[in-house]
């Protein structure tokens, strides 16, 4: 009876699956860290606390001459992690393992964002993880609240929803998520692992609902904001919603952030508006045998709001920082098992 234990559970292990956990990161760093005192040194102490698998990052501008990501994976380095990545700017990559390929899907071009991709083998799988910084002009969500998306200049609140869609669509946000969707199609069919994260600079349609239309500003609004829209569309699920699926009990919010070794001033671009979003995300392909496990906000639960600090009181959950916070946004950790 022994020996026939031995046996069925030498078959079990030889022929089940062992799930293998994964770690997505994505954070947009503010310019790098530079805008808060000491943040660049936090931001190297964020990343390797968070530890993830793949880290998506936004803001990358390349410095004093130097490529970012080759000095964080430098930075990272001296504090126990390897990293690996590739030249890219506006947004950023790394990996903790061997890049097999890299591509430019959107590149950056002036105010209008950027796509990049890396293709890597996890645990014999191949993964495709895209960064995005989506263009940051006609953002329409700050004209509901009374601010040019442009500018950010007072304007008269806007609550048509068919004239804010339409300088919603000005901007090459679409454009961009487009050529994503379009690219990731290939990696997708042959059973890849995809994921896209960034900041989108633009909210989502399954933020702005009937459920939230008298919260954070919105005006009684409802709007089918057009990124979310097309990669919902597309399949795409997006990890902080599949897990929180309640908008008004977890609205996720992570821009703008309350940093408070920062002045506030310099925290708000509308400093008369409740301009809590949540336009940080990770977005995810649901393969057959991926499995979402959790996912939670990357950041200080403070937020700014009408120019005030102040803690976020939802059923959110975060995972707060240590010390300094290097970055307007807060960002998104993702776990996952395949």
């Amino acid at each position: 009876m022994k020996l026939i234990g031995i046996v069925f559970l030498v078959l079990c292990l030889w022929g089940c699956k062992q799930e293998k956990e994964l770690r997505l990161l994505q954070l947009n760093i503010w310019q790098e860290g530079v805008m808060v005192k000491n943040g660049y040194e936090a931001l190297a102490d964020e990343l390797a606390r968070a530890d993830a698998d793949f880290v998506m990052l936004s803001e990358v501008r390349n410095y004093k001459g130097t490529r970012f990501c080759d000095r964080i994976v430098a930075s990272l380095k001296e504090r126990g992690k390897t990293y690996y990545s590739f030249y890219s700017y506006d947004s950023g990559l790394l990996s903790k393992y061997p890049i097999v390929d890299s591509a430019v899907i959107f590149p950056e071009n002036g105010d209008h964002g950027s796509i990049y991709k890396l293709t890597a083998d996890w645990e014999g799988k191949r993964v495709c993880v895209y960064t995005a910084h989506l263009d940051y002009r006609n953002c329409a969500y700050y004209r509901v609240r009374g601010y040019d998306g442009s500018t950010w200049d007072k304007m008269e609140p806007d609550t048509v929803v068919a004239s804010l869609l339409a300088d919603n669509v000005a901007s090459q946000r679409d454009d961009a998520i487009r050529l994503f969707i379009a690219d990731a199609a290939k990696e997708t069919a042959q059973g890849h692992l995809v994921f896209i994260g960034g900041d989108f600079n633009e909210p989502s349609h399954l933020d702005w609902t009937e459920a939230t239309k008298d919260s954070a500003d919105h005006r009684g609004v409802v709007i089918p904001w057009t990124v979310s829209t097309l990669l919902t569309e597309a399949g795409y699920k997006d990890a902080y919603r599949e897990i929180y699926p309640d908008p008004v009990k977890n609205p996720g919010y992570t821009y703008p952030a309350d940093s408070k070794d920062t002045e506030v001033s310099r925290l708000t671009w509308t400093p008369d508006a409740d301009e809590r979003e949540r336009i940080d995300f990770i977005y995810y392909y649901p393969q057959k045998g991926l499995s979402l496990l959790q996912a939670n906000i990357f950041g200080p639960r403070g937020s700014i709001r009408n120019s005030m600090r102040m803690q976020e009181n939802t059923e959110d959950t975060f995972i707060e920082p240590l010390g300094v916070w290097p970055t307007d946004h807060k960002g998104v950790l993702v776990r996952l098992s395949y």
